[in-house]
């Protein structure tokens, strides 16, 4: 069996893709050193070399072009054909010829350079001759830069082309445009193609596969075909004429009697008389889709003449037969997609009429000769004239008759889905899982099982009136929330004396103005600079400004202004008593201000090396030494560290194989 797998094709590169790749590989494989101090002979055999090995990887290259693409006439007819259709096969032959023509080009090119290169007299010479070699080979390639773009176009639609087997067992299935073939191939295979209500929705060929009797079978959904000329079909309809033309399939020719396609019966008969002459020798059935809005016993008389011929002209294409009819069985066929409808029937049919052509090919075949005489069959001869009836065991009978009430009794049981549907359906009934609990005793199934939690019984816990209590709760919480809403109101002056009226208005225009005040300083606050409070000229925030506003109201500012100047004024920082001042004598009974304890001293720093109480070392020697190893453990993992997502990266611009120009005299290891 001949696989056609257009995938495997190497991409085609552009021109100027090709001469880089190329140059660069020369660059990269062969030495890059010469020095005029050399022999004459090893300066011809260091530019030889380039000439030469920049010819065998262009020619390498070219080769695996050709050899990849698929000939024309190695294949099968039908992806011959096919090609020919999607690309007309007279420009593919004629690219590929460009290439295999650029490919002996360069082949005497490097040839006729190598030749001058013998004769170079100086190493500017020979590097004259080698760079004219290379020049004239890219030259050549970029000639044919529009070939290799078109075989790049080509590739890419052919990799894209479904993988079709020519020689297995296929159905094809052709027809008017809308009348119902995409939606029978996604029924009976798992293919997925595209379904909408409007002509020419399929593009190209579809392939899906299904089962019959063991066999897989491909399925081929082919593009409508209109009734006109040869010459006037496009590509679309042309690629279900070349699949109909090739492939040993059985034929599926789909008749939308219902009219809602677009087209008539009359006009689909027309098509079918019309390319009748691609049906011979293969099984062909007619089917009659969407018999749902159409059933076939409705149709006129005249579609129904129609019909009938057209089975006639079916009846004659059974492989065999020579022309005559044969028994109408499984040729008209009719089938609804949508409610599918005869579906697994139509599938079925031509399954068996594809397998029993292929059957009838190979009992015709001299193959069969040969593997017949390899058979014997033996029949056995009666000995005497005594009838003897085959003999059932009755314990085989008893275990019959057990089995048989017993497949009686499944039928009458209840199931879970029966249940749901007397008692509401899905989403009314729950079914209930403790109806098949194994106990003691039946009634204990429905019983409330207790939640146990450290050791007590949840329920023990529950309060029943808990509701009650809730709601009794919110009850109360909504009239407290009343009553301080009702106590929320803003002070009006008609209860205040005359003085505390004063007050209030001077305290309402003391705020306004702070609100004034703050939005300007919001709006501005981008453009405003920030100015420390001991250099404020204006002197807006003080102590002796507060002091002065609220005498001016009428109150005592003193406790304020020991209070502001107690919060802003700091604490000094005090010696700590551990050092000096604890060893000192000191014979005065109260401590001193300075003194304090030594939780509030202040932090001091230590030397790195410092022993702290805690550390688990003996002395600042040990600390250091610890700290030594410490770093020497570390060093091998963070010189094994790879570079993550979130690490710096600066990529590198300019490779250096290109760019690093001639290398000097030493290793070539790298290489």
């Amino acid at each position: 069996m001949v696989q056609y797998n257009f995938k495997k094709i190497t991409v085609v590169p552009t021109g100027k893709d090709f001469v880089d790749i190329i140059l660069s590989r020369t660059q990269r494989q062969t030495p890059t050193v010469v020095h005029k101090g050399y022999a004459i002979s090893r300066i011809r055999q260091f530019y030889m070399r380039k000439v030469k090995y920049t010819q065998q990887n262009f020619h390498d290259k070219l080769s695996t072009i050709i050899e990849e693409f698929p000939r024309l006439n190695d294949i099968h007819p039908f992806y011959g054909d096919l090609l020919h259709v999607l690309y007309n096969k007279d420009h593919y032959k004629l690219a590929l010829g460009q290439i295999n023509t650029a490919r002996n080009l360069i082949g005497k090119i490097a040839k006729d350079y190598v030749k001058l290169l013998k004769y170079g007299d100086s190493l500017y010479r020979c590097k004259s001759l080698k760079v004219a070699a290379l020049g004239r080979m890219c030259t050549v390639i970029k000639r044919i830069g529009p070939s290799l773009a078109y075989l790049e176009q080509i590739r890419q639609h052919m990799a894209r082309l479904p993988s079709i087997d020519p020689n297995t067992r296929t159905i094809l299935i052709c027809g008017y445009p809308n009348v119902g073939k995409s939606s029978f191939i996604n029924k009976i295979t798992r293919a997925d193609v595209d379904v909408q209500p409007y002509a020419f929705t399929t593009k190209s060929l579809f392939v899906g596969h299904t089962d019959y009797k063991y066999l897989r079978y491909q399925v081929i959904d082919t593009p409508g075909i209109l009734d006109r000329p040869f010459e006037d079909r496009n590509i679309i309809e042309m690629c279900s004429i070349t699949a109909l033309a090739h492939l040993r399939a059985a034929v599926l020719f789909f008749l939308d009697i219902s009219g809602s396609c677009g087209y008539s019966i009359a006009q689909q008969a027309a098509l079918f008389h019309s390319i009748k002459s691609l049906f011979m020798n293969k099984p062909l059935i007619i089917v009659c889709n969407k018999t749902d809005l159409q059933p076939l016993e409705g149709i006129s008389e005249e579609d129904m003449k129609l019909v009938t011929e057209m089975k006639a002209e079916a009846m004659k294409t059974v492989m065999g037969q020579g022309g005559e009819p044969t028994e109408d069985e499984g040729v008209l066929l009719t089938m609804s997609t949508l409610t599918e409808e005869g579906v697994i029937a139509v599938k079925n049919a031509a399954c068996e009429r594809l397998l029993n052509q292929r059957v009838e090919l190979k009992m015709k075949s001299k193959k069969l000769n040969d593997c017949l005489n390899r058979f014997h069959v033996a029949i056995p001869k009666p000995r005497d004239q005594k009838e003897r009836p085959p003999c059932i065991p009755q314990v085989v009978l008893e275990a019959k008759a057990k089995k048989a009430e017993q497949a009686a009794e499944k039928e009458k049981r209840k199931l879970e889905r029966d249940l749901e549907d007397e008692n509401g359906g899905a989403g009314v009934y729950s079914a209930s899982l403790r109806k098949h609990y194994i106990l003691a005793n039946d009634e204990w199934k429905e019983d409330i099982m207790p939640e146990i939690l450290d050791g007590h019984n949840v329920y023990d816990f529950i309060d029943p009136d808990i509701l009650q209590r809730l709601e009794e709760l919110e009850r109360e919480d909504g009239l407290r929330q009343e009553q301080e809403a009702n106590d929320d109101f803003e002070m009006d002056g008609d209860e205040l004396t005359p003085e505390e009226q004063e007050a209030l208005a001077e305290i309402r225009k003391k705020k306004s103005l702070l609100i004034q005040q703050h939005r300007m300083k919001k709006s501005t606050a981008d453009s405003r600079p920030i100015v420390p409070r001991k250099f404020d000229k204006e002197r807006q925030f003080t102590s002796e400004r507060m002091g002065r506003q609220l005498s001016a109201i009428g109150l005592d500012p003193s406790l304020a202004i020991n209070r502001a100047r107690s919060k802003s004024r700091g604490r000094k920082r005090e010696r700590s008593p551990e050092r000096g001042e604890s060893a000192m004598d000191v014979d005065n009974d109260q401590p001193s201000k300075k003194m304090r304890s030594s939780s509030r001293s202040r932090s001091r720093s230590r030397p790195p090396n410092e022993v702290v109480p805690g550390e688990g070392f003996k002395d600042s020697a040990q600390k250091v030494k610890a700290e030594k190893l410490a770093k020497k453990s570390v060093m091998k993992r963070n010189k094994d560290a790879r570079r993550g997502e979130a690490d710096r990266v600066i990529p590198s611009l300019k490779p250096k194989h290109l760019f690093s120009g001639k290398r000097s005299t030493g290793k070539t290891q790298r290489r």
